[in-house]
């Protein structure tokens, strides 16, 4: 789903460093991920729902932070969970 309208959380975007070099939740008890995220607000290092333990969504939940990117090579977008919308920098929903 993508929304047409203008993202209201950017303001909570902070200057921030992915928190691990790696799923910082998987690092500590020993799993593995497929794609990581890093939380905009906080910088919380995270897996993406297709890594089998989701830390990245459930980071946003328990958190309450809407907004993630891609930490892969050569990916750039920013997820928002409360709209479920994939913008792309620039803040145009894709």
């Amino acid at each position: 789903m993508t929304s047409d309208s203008a993202c209201t959380h950017l303001d909570q975007i902070g200057e921030v460093a992915a928190s691990a070099d790696g799923c910082e939740n998987c690092l500590r008890i020993g799993s593995e991920w497929v794609h990581l995220r890093m939380c905009l607000i906080c910088g919380h290092a995270g897996c993406c729902n297709s890594s089998p333990n989701r830390h990245a969504s459930e980071h946003a939940t328990k958190a309450g932070h809407p907004l993630i990117t891609s930490i892969e090579p050569g990916e750039d977008w920013i997820y928002r969970y409360v709209d479920e919308a994939l913008m792309r920098p620039g803040n145009s929903p894709t």
